[in-house]
C-alpha cells in the first residue's frame, strides 16, 4: 500500500503524530504547527529564536507524554520511594541537545530542520543557558538528575528559579565586569508553570502555645506575612529509556500581589512594595551576603524553596492514601551540602504543628528521611546563620530547632558523660562567640546517612571536620565519589571521539560507561591513534576560532593546549599556574633559542563579585598574556589566553579541545572536582595533586598515566604545624625569586610596581595555600610534561589509556551507589 499524502482539514498529513511521532515527517509537522499556533509565525518569516522555540516545543510534547507515564505508573504504585534532591543550584546547561540525545532522535531532527531549510547547529546555539548555579555544585546536582532518569530512578529535583542567574562574566582591560544574566528574556520553552500548586511559606511574627484535645502542649505560628511558591516544571529524561523525571523549581510571589488602598491614597510604592519584597527571593543566585540584608535574603531563600518542597511533598504522600508518620516510606530525601538543610526542622514542624504528630514519632520519620552530602573541607563554607536572624524570619522553626538541640545534647551527654569539649562541638546552636545555628550540625543530626565525595574528601571529613560525628554515629558514614554524566560531556560535546568510540567498541559507553574498558587494546593501535588524534585536532580547530573570535588572540592548534577552567579561587591555585607560566616565559628571555614544546595557556572561570584577591588573578592572568602574546622574543611559542564568560556551554567546548588538564588544588582543599574528570574522558592528561578525585583517578588511569606533584594533604598539615616559611623559599629559589620580582616590577601592569603586591605579599607573608611549597616539584613535573609532549605516540597512547580507564567516573555509578548505600532504593521500569 503506497503512503497516502491525504491532509485533514488543519492541513496536517494524515497518519503523523505531530505531538509524539519521532520520525523525519512528524517532526517537520509538529514544527511547522508550533511555529504557527504558539509562535504565530510561519516558516517564511520566522526568526532563529521562533524557529529554536517552535522546535523546543516539539521535544517537550515527548518529553511531557513520557513524564506523565512515568509520574502515573510511580504514583500508582504504593511501594515505590522516590528520591528527592534538594540544591540550591542546578547548573543544567542548555536542554535542546541533550534532550535531542536522551531521545535518540538527534540525527531525525537534523534532517527534519535542514529539509525545512535551517541549520540545527545554529539553533541549538540559540538556546540561553539557564545559569541556575555557580559551579560545581550545581553541575553535579544537573549530572545525578540527569543520572536519575537514566537509571530508571523515580526523582524529583527541587531548587529555585531563580529570574537572574549566575553572572554573565565580561573582560575589560583585564578585569572581570559582571553583567545580569537574563536568561528567561527570550522565554523558556521547557518549563511548566503550575499556580494550581503553589503553596504559601510563613516569614516573621510570633508563636503562640495552646493544648491540643489530648491535653498535650503544641504550637502554632503567627506569621507577619506569607509569600507564595510557584512551582515551574522542567522534564528530565533519561538516556534511550522510557523513563522521564522532572526538576520543580519556586518562583516567589506575593500572597497579594497589589495594595489597593495604598494606591487610591496615592501611595503607590506601598500598593506594590509587598510583590517586590516577595518575589526578591527567587530574583538572583547567591546575593552578596556580606551585608545583613544580604544574609537576610539568603536564609529567606533557603527556608522558601526547602518549605515550598516539603510541603509539595506531603501533598504528594497524603494524595496517594499515606500517612504523615510514613512519609520516609515513599521519600527519600538528599541534602546537596549545608543549604537545604533547614528541611530537617521545616519537616519536624510540618509533622509536629501541621499533623499533630508525636515528637518521637516525627524524629524517627524525619531521619529516616535524609541524608546528607557535605562538599566542602573549608570551615567558612559551613554555613552558620545568627539566632537573631532565625528568630526574625522563622521563630518557629527556632524553637524546633531548639527543642532538636536539647534532645540530641541529653544523648550525647549519655554516650559521652563528662566530655564538655564534644557537647560544645556537636551542639546545633554554637555559644563560642554569640549564638548561630550550624547548619552541618543539624544535617548531620536529623539524617541517617552522611557522606563525602571523594575517597580522600570522606576520609579527612571524618578525621578533621567531622570527627565527633563518627565517635557518635561510625554508621551513619559513606564515601560517594562524584561523576558526571558522559551524554551532555562526550556524546553531545565531542561527537568527534564518541563517533569514533562507537565504531570501535560499540553503541552501548554512553550508558554503560564501564564499557570504555574495551578501549585499552586500541591504545597500541597507531591507526586508531591517528584516528584520535585527528578527533583531538579537530576540536582544538574549532576552540582557536572561538577563541580569536571572544578575544582576538591566534592560537596556534598544533601547540599543547594546557587548560585550567574552574571557579577562580586561591585555594584552586590559579596564580601557582601563572607562575610557571612566568618561569618558562623567564626562561626564553634568558634564552630566546631555547628548545621549548610550544603552548596554549587558556584558563577560564568567574570570581565572586565580592572576592578581590580572586578578581586579581583574572587581572594578573590577563596582564601577563598581554606581554607575553606580544613580545617577539618569545615566537608564539607560547599563548596566555582568558576564555571569558566560562559555563556549560563554553565548557561543551573547551573540554574536548584540551590536551593537559591542570588540577592543582592544594591537597586537602578539594572536595572532590568535577572537571577533572570531564578532561579526562575527552582524551586530557591530568597533571595534579594528590586531592579530591585525582587521588581516584590516578588509581584507575595508571601512576603512569598521570603527572603528579606536590605535598599531599598530611604534608600540608605537617609542614604548617612545624612552621612554614614562604619567604624563606622565595630566598633561596632563585627562579621563584626572579618570578615575583617581575610581578613586583611593573613589567605586567605598565608600570605599577602596588597593582599586583596584594598577590605577592600574601604569598610571601603567609601563603596559606602552599603555592611556594609546591613551586618546585610544579615546574618540574611541568618540564616532564613538556618532554612527554615530544612524544606524540606516547602521548596519544596515555590519552587513550585515560579515556579507557575512566568508566568509574560516571554520575550513573555515583547514583548506583547512593541507590544501594544510602537511599534504598530500586529502578522502576516503565513501559
Amino acid at each position: 500500500m503506497e503512503k497516502s499524502d491525504s491532509k485533514t482539514k488543519n492541513g496536517s498529513i494524515a497518519g503523523l503524530d505531530a505531538r509524539t511521532g519521532m520520525d523525519v515527517e512528524s517532526l517537520k509537522q509538529a514544527i511547522t504547527e508550533h511555529l504557527f499556533y504558539q509562535q504565530g509565525r510561519n516558516i517564511v518569516n520566522t526568526s532563529l529564536n521562533d524557529l529554536y522555540m517552535a522546535v523546543s516545543f516539539t521535544v517537550r510534547d515527548r518529553l511531557l507524554q513520557k513524564e506523565h507515564k512515568t509520574m502515573n505508573a510511580v504514583f500508582d504504585d504504593k511501594n515505590v520511594r522516590l528520591v528527592s534532591y534538594l540544591s540550591a543550584e542546578f547548573l543544567l546547561g542548555p536542554h535542546l541537545g541533550s534532550n535531542l540525545i536522551a531521545l535518540n532522535i538527534y540525527d531525525n531532527m537534523k534532517r527534519a530542520v535542514e529539509e525545512l531549510g535551517f541549520s540545527l547547529d545554529e539553533i541549538i546555539a540559540q538556546e540561553e543557558e539557564p545559569g541556575l548555579g555557580n559551579g560545581g555544585l550545581g553541575r553535579l546536582a544537573a549530572c545525578y538528575i540527569d543520572s536519575l532518569a537514566s537509571q530508571q530512578i523515580p526523582a524529583i529535583g527541587y531548587g529555585i528559579r531563580y529570574e537572574f542567574g549566575i553572572f554573565d562574566q565580561d573582560i575589560v582591560d583585564g578585569w572581570q565586569v559582571e553583567r545580569t544574566d537574563k536568561w528567561l528574556r527570550k522565554g523558556n520553552p521547557w518549563e511548566s508553570i503550575r499556580p494550581e500548586l503553589a503553596v504559601n511559606v510563613n516569614f516573621g511574627g510570633h508563636t503562640e502555645a495552646y493544648q491540643n484535645s489530648e491535653g498535650r502542649t503544641c504550637f502554632r505560628w503567627k506569621p507577619a506575612y506569607k509569600v507564595t511558591g510557584v512551582p515551574c516544571d522542567t522534564p528530565i529524561m533519561g538516556y534511550r529509556v522510557n523513563s522521564c523525571n522532572f526538576l520543580r523549581l519556586w518562583k516567589a510571589e506575593a500572597e497579594e500581589s497589589f495594595d489597593f488602598t495604598s494606591f487610591n491614597l496615592g501611595d503607590y510604592y506601598k500598593a506594590v512594595d509587598y510583590k517586590v519584597k516577595s518575589e526578591n527571593i527567587s530574583k538572583v543566585l547567591y546575593p552578596n551576603d556580606e551585608m545583613h540584608e544580604g544574609k537576610k535574603l539568603r536564609l529567606k531563600q533557603q527556608y522558601f524553596f526547602v518549605s515550598c518542597s516539603l510541603q509539595d511533598m506531603m501533598r504528594m504522600h497524603l494524595r496517594n492514601d499515606g500517612k504523615p508518620e510514613d512519609f520516609h516510606k515513599r521519600w527519600a530525601i538528599q541534602l546537596n551540602d549545608t543549604h537545604p538543610s533547614v528541611s530537617v526542622a521545616e519537616l519536624m514542624r510540618i509533622l509536629v504543628d501541621e499533623y499533630d504528630v508525636d515528637w518521637d514519632t516525627a524524629w524517627n520519620t524525619t531521619c529516616r528521611t535524609f541524608g546528607y552530602t557535605n562538599h566542602t573541607l573549608l570551615p567558612e563554607a559551613l554555613e552558620k546563620w545568627s539566632v537573631g536572624l532565625f528568630n526574625y524570619l522563622i521563630p518557629r522553626v527556632l524553637e524546633i530547632i531548639y527543642e532538636i538541640n536539647h534532645r540530641f545534647l541529653q544523648e550525647v551527654s549519655r554516650r559521652f558523660p563528662g566530655d564538655d569539649g564534644k557537647l560544645s562541638r556537636m551542639s546545633i546552636i554554637d555559644e563560642t562567640g554569640g549564638k548561630y545555628v550550624r547548619m552541618a550540625n543539624l544535617a548531620c543530626a536529623g539524617s541517617n546517612a552522611i557522606n563525602g565525595v571523594a575517597a580522600l574528601h570522606t576520609g579527612l571529613l571524618k578525621e578533621l571536620v567531622l570527627h565527633d560525628w563518627v565517635d557518635m554515629y561510625p554508621e551513619k558514614f559513606q564515601n560517594v565519589t562524584n561523576g558526571v554524566t558522559p551524554r551532555r560531556f562526550m556524546v553531545l560535546s565531542n561527537p568527534g571521539l564518541s563517533r569514533l568510540l562507537t565504531e570501535s567498541i560499540g553503541d552501548k559507553w554512553p550508558g554503560k560507561l564501564d564499557e570504555l574498558k574495551k578501549l585499552e587494546p586500541f591504545a597500541v593501535d597507531a591507526s586508531f591513534r591517528e584516528q584520535f588524534r585527528k578527533v583531538k585536532i579537530e576540536n582544538k580547530l574549532r576552540l582557536a576560532s572561538l577563541i580569536k573570535e571572544r578575544t582576538d588572540i591566534i592560537v596556534d592548534p598544533s601547540s599543547m593546549f594546557d587548560v585550567q577552567v574552574k571557579r577562580i579561587h586561591e585555594y584552586k591555585r590559579q596564580h601557582l599556574n601563572v607562575l610557571n607560566i612566568i618561569t618558562r616565559y623567564l626562561r626564553v628571555k634568558q634564552n630566546p633559542d631555547i628548545d621549548i614544546a610550544p603552548r596554549t595557556f587558556i584558563f577560564g572561570g568567574k570570581a565572586a563579585p565580592g572576592y578581590h584577591i580572586a578578581k586579581l588573578i583574572i587581572k594578573l592572568i590577563n596582564s601577563v598574556g598581554e606581554v607575553v602574546n606580544n613580545d617577539p622574543d618569545v615566537r608564539d611559542r607560547l599563548k596566555v589566553v582568558f576564555f571569558p564568560d566560562f559555563n556549560v556551554t563554553n565548557a561543551q567546548n573547551i573540554y574536548p579541545a584540551a590536551d593537559l588538564s591542570e588540577q592543582i588544588s592544594t591537597a586537602g582543599k578539594e572536595a572532590s572536582g568535577t572537571g577533572n574528570m570531564k578532561f579526562s574522558l575527552n582524551g586530557a592528561l591530568t597533571i595534579g595533586t594528590l586531592d579530591g578525585a585525582n587521588v581516584e583517578i590516578r588509581e584507575e588511569v595508571g601512576a603512569e598515566n598521570f603527572f603528579l606533584f606536590g605535598l599531599t594533604a598530611s604534608q600540608v598539615e605537617e609542614t604548617r604545624r612545624y612552621g612554614y616559611n614562604p619567604a624563606f623559599i622565595y630566598e633561596y629559589n632563585e627562579e621563584l625569586h626572579q618570578v615575583i620580582d617581575m610581578i613586583n616590577s611593573g613589567l605586567f601592569s605598565k608600570g605599577d610596581k602596588n597593582l599586583f603586591r596584594p598577590i605577592t605579599d600574601r604569598l610571601l607573608r603567609d601563603d596559606q595555600y602552599m603555592l611556594f611549597a609546591d613551586y618546585p616539584l610544579y615546574v618540574s613535573c611541568q618540564d616532564l610534561v613538556a618532554e612527554t609532549w615530544k612524544n606524540s605516540p606516547e602521548w596519544d597512547r596515555m590519552a587513550v589509556l585515560n579515556v579507557a580507564r575512566m568508566g568509574k567516573f560516571s554520575s550513573d555509578r555515583s547514583i548506583q551507589d547512593y541507590c544501594d548505600k544510602i537511599w534504598k532504593v530500586k529502578p522502576f521500569r516503565v513501559k
